[in-house]
């Protein structure tokens, strides 16, 4: 097993988002030094202008309004760039933000179409849709506001504080004991925070979730009157989310507030020792209203940086949450085709596979051959789902190995081993687009006329001409506006449209009515002429006609054959088959 490759930190993956504007960023970072000190600026004049009028007061130079005028014009002016320099540094910060978070989504979800199945449906949809959604927003704050802000509210105080020690080392450390006496509060403030944040996001996922599962299956909690416990646990779900925000506030709130207010309070050390000093003629009047005046300045870009503390520690969790999709393995493939399939045979040979630590298939072998129709029938949860997701390249096997036309899949570019499969499965997906275009996914160039010919053999024509809109019908989130056997017919259309000289039917007429299933396998049977077939059904009579049909027990090729063959000589067959046959009498 390869050395697992070393988790990367957030300031890494941060470095990285950023650099995707880099330039953006760089003119941010730098308008936003530029407006803190146009921002400090004008203390500086005002401290000048207070000079001058303590000047002509005493008598020391004229009154002269013109002196003053000057530096409240200077003033102005300074205060006017201020606001524009924010204003144009947050503009290119968001807008470079927001070209990323897109960038981010398009990569995650690029992300999830390289990486195994099985890696993908380890989590919710609630909970991916909360991370693509929520947590890459999250991400907003640490590129638009952290980065410039902070970084430029950490360098100009640097600067202004060497700058206040020329005048007085002394009074510039005693007007600074505020900061470790607020920095200490903070410490107590954020005490625990990365744990207070983490336990916030199971909380909101699981909300996430349960709502999802809530609105889901409200059809199935009506119809069986569990609407009370089902909310119960909905209402659970919510106070939690919300209790959880609640203490973690109602635990910082002293320490945040007296560190709020005990940080820039930068008076409290220089007023009285600036007065004990300028008392006893160590520093002039000017100097300490200029130390004054400064240490205000002082306050803006320290509660700047103080304010967003909070942020800063949750960027480590907000930022994983975002990219450990991202740092998943993906299905490893080569970019070009170095070696061309001969045919379309489909071999496994000694498969084993399983889900995290629990071993599904266990030495598989067998060989479907290029044109012919095989089934894969066993109980439940036997494993011939995962075989024929195997196949269709949705994982890669743990062991062994499965070739198409003689060459190992994993040998072979995705995006060319992918234009061989056509895959339907029961669990069938439709986009929130009208039927033309669901069915035209299946082959982007087909003409309005391909599709409807791929409709008709598939049954679906007659239906679809029955509904307001015809093909040009919306049929909503996931085709929520047709029944389930209306998504079996038009997803199987779409596999038939693709044309791939493979096609895997995992269960896909589960929930057609007898009278469509059998248009259904009238239509295959006339389009999977040439190519090869692999059908997973439970009603035995569609497929005992199969050229093979492979019986699969508890991850084990127990028996393969035709219908005949297998009911001579395996019971289980023989017993699912008279099973099988009993249902259907009955009915």
């Amino acid at each position: 097993m390869e050395k697992q490759q070393k988790k990367r930190t957030a300031l890494s993956w941060v470095v990285e988002f950023a650099g995707q504007k880099r330039s953006n960023y760089i003119l941010s970072v730098l308008l936003a030094m530029m407006k803190v000190i146009c921002g400090l600026m004008p203390y500086v004049y005002m401290a000048d202008i207070v000079d001058k009028l303590l000047k002509m007061h005493s008598g020391v130079i004229e009154k002269d309004m013109g002196l003053l005028t000057a530096s409240i014009v200077k003033m102005a002016v300074f205060w006017l760039l201020c606001r524009i320099c924010h204003a144009l540094s947050t503009t290119l910060s968001h807008a470079a933000t927001f070209e990323v978070l897109a960038n981010i989504r398009r990569q995650l979800t690029e992300k999830l179409s390289k990486i195994p199945l099985g890696s993908v449906l380890s989590q919710s949809s609630g909970t991916y849709k909360n991370i693509i959604c929520e947590r890459v927003d999250s991400i907003e704050t640490t590129l638009a506001h952290i980065i410039p802000e902070v970084l430029s509210n950490a360098f100009v105080p640097i600067v202004l504080i060497i700058y206040m020690m020329t005048i007085s080392v002394k009074l510039t450390l005693l007007s600074l004991l505020c900061v470790p006496v607020g920095a200490f509060f903070f410490a107590l403030m954020m005490r625990g925070s990365q744990a207070s944040y983490e336990n916030t996001v199971v909380k909101t996922k699981a909300l996430n979730d349960t709502a999802v599962e809530y609105i889901n299956g409200i059809e199935v909690i009506k119809a069986f009157g569990k609407a009370k416990t089902s909310y119960d646990k909905f209402v659970i779900a919510a106070k939690e989310g919300a209790d959880c925000f609640v203490e973690w506030m109602r635990r910082c709130n002293v320490y945040q507030n007296l560190a709020m207010l005990l940080m820039p309070s930068f008076l409290l050390g220089l007023l009285p020792f600036g007065a004990l000093s300028f008392m006893h003629g160590n520093i002039s009047g000017a100097d300490f209203l200029m130390l004054i005046i400064l240490s205000l300045g002082l306050v803006a870009p320290i509660t700047t940086i103080a304010s967003y503390m909070d942020d800063v520690s949750k960027m480590g969790t907000i930022i994983g949450e975002a990219t450990e999709i991202l740092e998943r393995e993906e299905l490893i493939r080569p970019d070009t085709l170095t070696e061309k399939p001969n045919g379309t045979d489909i071999v496994l040979k000694d498969v084993h596979f399983g889900y995290k630590d629990k071993e599904i298939l266990h030495g598989i072998n067998l060989a479907i051959k290029q044109g012919t129709v095989n089934a894969l029938v066993g109980p439940s949860g036997s494993g011939k789902s995962t075989i024929a997701k195997l196949i269709a390249s949705f994982w890669d096997v743990d062991s062994g190995s499965i070739t198409f036309g003689g060459v190992d899949i994993r040998k072979l570019p995705l995006n060319e081993y992918n234009r061989n499969i056509a895959y339907v499965s029961q669990d069938n997906y439709l986009f929130d687009e009208t039927i033309m275009d669901n069915i035209r996914m299946g082959d982007p160039n087909a003409s309005d006329e391909d599709v409807m010919n791929a409709a008709k053999q598939c049954g679906c024509h007659d239906f679809i001409m029955q509904l307001e809109k015809g093909y040009q019908t919306v049929v909503g989130g996931a085709g929520g506006h047709l029944s389930g056997g209306e998504r079996q017919r038009i997803s199987i259309a779409r596999a038939m449209l693709k044309n791939a000289p493979v096609i895997i039917l995992d269960e896909a007429t589960a929930y057609t009515d007898p009278e469509n299933e059998a248009l259904v396998q009238s239509s295959v049977a006339k389009l999977v002429q040439g190519k090869t077939l692999l059908v997973i059904a439970h009603r035995l009579s569609t497929i005992a006609t199969a050229d093979q049909i492979i019986l699969i027990n508890d991850g084990r090729v127990e028996a393969s054959g035709t219908q005949q063959e297998l009911i001579k000589n395996s019971p289980l067959y023989t017993q699912m088959w008279n099973a099988h046959i009993a249902v259907k009498e009955g009915a």
